[in-house]
């Protein structure tokens, strides 16, 4: 069985209030190319589909045409867990249409997938957190962990949330007693599977996501997961990497594209994983990564001054980037500089001034041995390159004086 897992689309994303949805479009196109190439016949959506609970319509119409797309009319499976963005009533709502495409969809820990035919494909038996699936004969059992809040958790616990002392198990230890329920699923003749949306101890944040810790509460060591589990495929930390604790059978997908300036260190990457299991034994178990493309990359230009940052934003007019840009200066920037830096570039989402003017202590001295009128006169000098009139020194300090009576 040939299995694509990816995570975190995150669709209707924005970077500073600009919209991320062409890239998002351009990443399921190829998303798609990727998994027809690959010949993949299930795809693991680990959680965060969306943005928000409320997500907007384009970001929806997307999310269906997509799934239609790659389930191939029902020929290939699709499951999807929801994450800590994610709605998930809204989530499974199309679940009676989606069935017909092949789509599977959990929501919460406590949802129970409905067995029968799903596309071409057949659920053969389910449970709370778990589901077995035959695809073209392959049998593969799978164990689900949609977001696990402590609402959410405890309400498939049971009595495994009390410790022997009478004191409840730390969110951990309860991640570990849900798996252990559920362990006895796995078979020595089935393909045996793990998706959650979770934060793994040790996992390296990206740097975008929105934390689902209190404290460090919500933290699991990699140690809760199944042995007997083939493959773990997680969901919420947008870096790609091994889980620590699983000896590599468990990996964050990350996200699909870069979210912001901190992400631009690292590849984007999706995962497949091939696992052959024959009378009783496993005689293939492969794991690789495909690297994605980059659409419209986040860069930070540093400047020396506000004219080189004309100049470079007056050269690079033409490319497609985000773009923050970082300016040595010993002035406030003003607002019809900025206004010539974006008459090049549509795409600047922030400009950061960098101080080069250091106060030392000769020079607070002298600048406390100055008059408020000396200083204002030298301000307004560097600001406006003119030297300030009578008029507007005897209107500033007219207004300083009302607010002293004041």
């Amino acid at each position: 069985m040939k299995i694509l897992h990816t995570a975190d689309w995150h669709l209707g994303k924005n970077i500073e209030g600009h919209s991320r949805m062409d890239e998002q479009e351009c990443f399921l196109n190829d998303f798609l190319e990727i998994v027809e190439s690959e010949g993949i016949d299930l795809i693991i959506i680990a959680g965060d589909i969306y943005d928000s609970y409320n997500p907007p319509a384009r970001a929806e119409k997307l999310f269906y045409e997509s799934l239609k797309s790659l389930s191939k009319d029902g020929e290939r499976l699709i499951l999807i867990i929801a994450g800590n963005h994610d709605n998930p009533q809204r989530l499974e709502a199309p679940g009676p249409i989606a069935r017909d495409h092949g789509v599977l969809v959990a929501g919460v820990p406590k949802t129970i997938i409905e067995t029968g035919r799903y596309g071409k494909h057949q659920v053969v038996t389910s449970g709370e957190g778990f589901v077995e699936i035959e695809i073209n004969g392959e049998r593969a059992v799978i164990l689900l962990l949609p977001y696990p809040s402590e609402k959410r958790l405890n309400e498939v616990l049971y009595d495994e949330i009390i410790d022997d002392d009478g004191n409840q198990k730390s969110y951990s230890d309860r991640i570990f007693s849900y798996f252990s329920q559920l362990e006895c699923h796995f078979r020595a003749d089935t393909i045996n599977l793990v998706t959650a949306h979770i934060f793994a101890m040790g996992s390296e944040e990206g740097g975008s996501e929105r934390s689902i810790q209190l404290g460090g509460t919500y933290i699991v060591d990699g140690r809760c997961f199944p042995e007997k589990a083939h493959y773990i495929a997680l969901g919420h930390i947008h870096k790609p990497q091994v889980i620590p604790g699983t000896n590599g059978r468990g990996r964050y997908a990350g996200s699909p594209i870069h979210f912001n300036r901190r992400e631009i260190s690292y590849g984007k990457k999706c995962i497949v994983v091939e696992i052959v299991v024959e009378d009783g034994k496993t005689i293939n178990n492969s794991i690789r990564e495909i690297d994605l493309n980059i659409y419209k990359p986040i860069e930070v230009w540093q400047c020396e001054s506000v004219e080189a940052a004309i100049v470079k934003c007056e050269q690079n007019s033409e490319r497609s980037c985000w773009v923050y840009l970082e300016i040595e200066t010993d002035h406030y920037i003003r607002e019809d500089e900025i206004k010539k830096m974006k008459a090049h570039k549509d795409d600047i989402l922030e400009v950061i001034p960098k101080l080069t003017t250091i106060l030392t202590e000769e020079s607070l001295e002298k600048l406390s041995e100055q008059s408020f009128g000396d200083v204002f006169k030298e301000f307004y000098r560097k600001e406006r390159g003119i030297e300030a009139d009578d008029e507007v020194l005897e209107l500033l300090l007219s207004l300083v004086l009302q607010e002293e009576k004041i």
